[in-house]
């Protein structure tokens, strides 16, 4: 896919997607004065990619003072997510773990660097499903950036027959988000205790999708 013809599409799809976002009722937790200025030193938010359809908006209406990149796949689908963050105000680091991976590794790190937060789905691109990658702590171990946990609960929601099960939320649903305490992952003495450490996000990430309620479709 081509730029020109993701920004075309993105152009068109953002209306329809917040045509659903204006009519959700959100219920803001911030733990981390992410609403709140002065703006706190970069941190790298988290959520789960089947949640992913509110991110951009949570960035653009509640934190609209705050500069952000995301990290996207640098597959035909990333282009057209790129193209679509770019409408919410949230600029695009392209790759992956199978391409240009050590491209993107060093422009989240100049991203962070400069200021900026860098949103991450640690179970993304392609899975497992609520399984963190370790990149996520590797980063935040190079950059020094705090880990934010973005939780995130739809009362109501449609669940795609996708690799990750992507959740849109109903019209008029309430859709609960938690800005939680940044995590700083220091350095660790071992493998066990890296693996502690990803355990331990992993499973607070976890808390929201066993609260869903999906409709699949």
């Amino acid at each position: 896919m081509t730029p020109r013809k993701a920004s075309l599409i993105a152009a068109a799809g953002q209306w329809l997607i917040r045509a659903i976002l204006v009519t959700l009722r959100f219920r803001i937790a911030d733990h981390a004065g992410v609403t709140r200025r002065p703006a706190i030193p970069p941190v790298l938010w988290t959520f789960w990619h089947n949640r992913l359809f509110v991110v951009p908006y949570l960035a653009e209406r509640f934190a609209p003072f705050r500069r952000g990149v995301a990290l996207t796949s640098a597959s035909k689908d990333g282009e057209l997510l790129a193209a679509l963050l770019n409408r919410f105000g949230v600029g695009a680091i392209r790759g992956s773990s199978s391409r240009r991976g050590a491209v993107a590794w060093r422009e989240m790190r100049r991203a962070v660097e400069d200021g900026y937060y860098v949103a991450v789905t640690p179970d993304g691109p392609r899975g497992p499903r609520y399984s963190l990658n370790p990149g996520l702590l590797l980063l935040a171990q190079k950059t020094g950036a705090p880990v934010m946990p973005v939780r995130i609960r739809y009362r109501r929601a449609l669940e795609l027959k996708t690799w990750d099960g992507f959740m849109i939320p109903f019209p008029f649903s309430r859709v609960d988000v938690v800005f939680d305490t940044p995590i700083l992952f220091g350095s660790v003495k071992d493998d066990a205790e890296f693996e502690s450490e990803r355990l331990r996000l992993e499973a607070l990430l976890r808390e929201d999708h066993e609260s869903t309620s999906p409709v699949r479709g």
